[in-house]
């Protein structure tokens, strides 16, 4: 818990000197009443039967005041809330097959028809960045809240050959590290000590179920058929932090898509995306029709970001100091038939 006005909690130091006050008025009250003679006078003078409850009123009275001051210093928590702030990187399959038209008026169209009605759906705070990967990738547009470089760049996704989804997480891993200052380019020839060929070494794995605020939402319709496995990749953001969501695009029976005259199946490993997902606690879609893609989109633009903030508490311990106040003049009232 933190402050908002710490220097309010000076005034705990009246706490103490008020429980100094309260012990020398009793003793002042013990021994005004043995000046009676009598020691019936006395017993009438020091009152009957009241014994410990006598200080129950005072008590509730100090614990009351020292939540008063504690809410004039304005104490924060900090809680886990859904909010719409972070870093989404949308890495986009751009290989031969998203030309198939099982999705009107193709795979590749349709998706980023969905990507720009997500970018517009962002608040301010969050920010996007693109990667396209066909059979190597490219930082298409470094994260950004300008919506309208968001869907320059989406326009630019263009058609290429081969599916490399390895490299297209590296990239995207690559650019969360570059923003956030945590890790660097992913080396993947390591030495058993865990450092890359420059000597610089990886970042210390996160601990499970942390992670940052930035994930990656992968989006593809072909099997990997390049180097590096991804998989491997996928071990690699979980150890970051980084959670995968995987879309995959048709069917695994796949489709018969044509390239230069060429007639050639693409079939979709949904195993793979799978396992991405559950290693790096992600969530895995499969988008069959431009209906399912659209709801794919919706469901991220509203679920996928959590953060940590501090929130002020103040009004709920005002109500602890309220609720003191009310048990003192209670008892006193009940007990003495007077307010303390």
């Amino acid at each position: 818990m933190s402050f908002i006005w710490p220097f309010m909690l000076v005034l705990l130091l009246l706490i103490p000197l008020l429980i100094v006050v309260y012990l020398l008025l009793q003793r002042r009250r013990q021994k005004y009443a043995l000046r009676y003679a009598s020691l019936s006078l006395v017993k009438e003078a020091m009152g009957r039967g009241p014994g410990w409850r006598r200080h129950v009123p005072a008590a509730l009275f100090l614990i009351a005041l020292t939540a008063m001051i504690f809410a004039l210093a304005r104490p924060e928590a900090e809680t886990l809330v859904p909010a719409a702030e972070g870093t989404i990187i949308l890495a986009v399959d751009v290989s031969g097959s998203m030309i198939a038209t099982d999705l009107q008026p193709n795979r590749l169209e349709a998706a980023k028809a969905a990507a720009r009605a997500f970018v517009e759906k962002q608040p301010d705070t969050v920010q996007v960045g693109i990667v396209s990967f066909s059979d190597n990738a490219f930082v298409v547009q470094p994260p950004t809240d300008d919506k309208d470089a968001l869907v320059a760049a989406i326009n630019r996704l263009a058609y290429q050959r081969g599916t490399a989804i390895g490299r297209g997480l590296v990239a995207a891993l690559e650019v969360i590290a570059e923003k956030t200052g945590q890790g660097g380019e992913i080396n993947l020839n390591q030495d058993q000590q865990g450092s890359n060929n420059s000597g610089t070494p990886e970042p210390t794995p996160m601990p499970k179920g942390q992670y940052q605020n930035a994930i990656i939402v992968l989006l593809t319709d072909g099997e990997n058929n390049q180097w590096p496995e991804p998989v491997e990749i996928a071990q690699i953001a979980a150890d970051r932090g980084i959670r995968v969501y995987t879309v995959g695009i048709g069917s695994e029976e796949g489709a018969i898509v044509r390239i230069q005259g060429r007639a050639i199946r693409t079939r979709l490993d949904e195993q793979t995306l799978r396992t991405i997902a559950e290693m790096t606690d992600g969530i895995y879609y499969n988008a069959q029709t431009e209906t399912d893609l659209v709801k794919v989109y919706e469901n991220l633009s509203t679920n996928l970001v959590l953060k940590t903030d501090k929130t002020e508490v103040t009004a709920y311990v005002t109500a602890i100091a309220v609720f003191f106040s009310l048990l003192a003049g209670f008892f006193s009232l009940m007990w003495f038939n007077r307010l303390p």
